[in-house]
């Protein structure tokens, strides 16, 4: 089963127009997302209150509650889960990414974070022996909009495929049965990215030489960005800090 879905992820003219290109001399920014402050207590969902409290409670925390961490920081204050994006590259490097894979996995979408692309499919398979639903949800800086609900993980090794075409940036994904079971989506519009480990650290090579933005987008905490400049065969390091909301 699939669907396609008019969504208006942002940089759809801009996908277009990217040119993959032989890159010589490319340079590399690399650096860190960090966290600073008191890390966010995770949501909590009592189990008893949804389905499938005995299978979805494998991973609960031991007291009868699910537990939703968003924000999650490493050892050394390193901030997982953000996407680092290099912005205005129109020509470059190949542009591999064709499809973005999830997994519905006791009762959690895995990763909580990825990257789409306009165009290309988004797959959900369901390693659960019980059902999921999907919820869909657009956002914008100020607005979240329901894009689609429906029962399509019904049962283990079921699917199904989204495709997303437009200009807006980010989606929300939930299940209706499990609203503890949630992920996110940045699209990106060229294949100069990275998305964060416990580390926090990123590289992102290859980039021919100029001066860009670079933004680090986390799905709760925001967005912070600024501007760099890379040479031919140089390394450009960027620091990112996030507060608690």
């Amino acid at each position: 089963m699939g669907i396609l879905l008019t969504v208006w992820l942002m940089g759809a003219a801009q996908a277009a127009a990217y040119e993959e290109t032989t890159v010589t001399n490319g340079g590399t920014v690399k650096g860190t997302v960090q966290f600073s402050g008191d890390i966010p207590d995770p949501q909590r969902f009592e189990l008893r209150r949804y389905y499938d409290r005995v299978y979805c409670g494998a991973l609960s925390d031991g007291s009868g509650y699910r537990l939703l961490r968003e924000v999650s920081v490493g050892e050394q204050q390193g901030l997982k889960d953000a996407v680092v994006t290099i912005e205005g590259v129109f020509k470059g490097k190949p542009f591999e990414f064709q499809e973005t894979k999830l997994e519905a996995n006791i009762c959690q979408f895995v990763p909580f974070v990825s990257v789409v692309r306009n165009e290309r499919p988004l797959s959900v398979v369901n390693l659960d022996s019980v059902a999921h639903d999907l919820q869909f949800y657009e956002r914008d800086r100020e607005h979240i909009f329901i894009m689609f609900h429906r029962p399509a993980l019904t049962k283990a090794g079921t699917s199904d495929v989204v495709r997303f075409t437009g200009t807006r940036r980010e989606v929300t994904m939930q299940c209706g049965m499990h609203p503890f079971m949630q992920g996110h989506g940045l699209a990106v519009d060229n294949p100069y990215y990275a998305v964060t480990g416990t580390e926090g650290t990123f590289a992102i090579k290859d980039l021919p030489a100029g001066t860009y933005r670079i933004k680090a987008w986390h799905p709760v905490l925001g967005e912070r960005e600024q501007e760099v400049t890379v040479v031919e065969n140089g390394s450009a390091s960027v620091g990112f800090t996030f507060d608690a909301k």
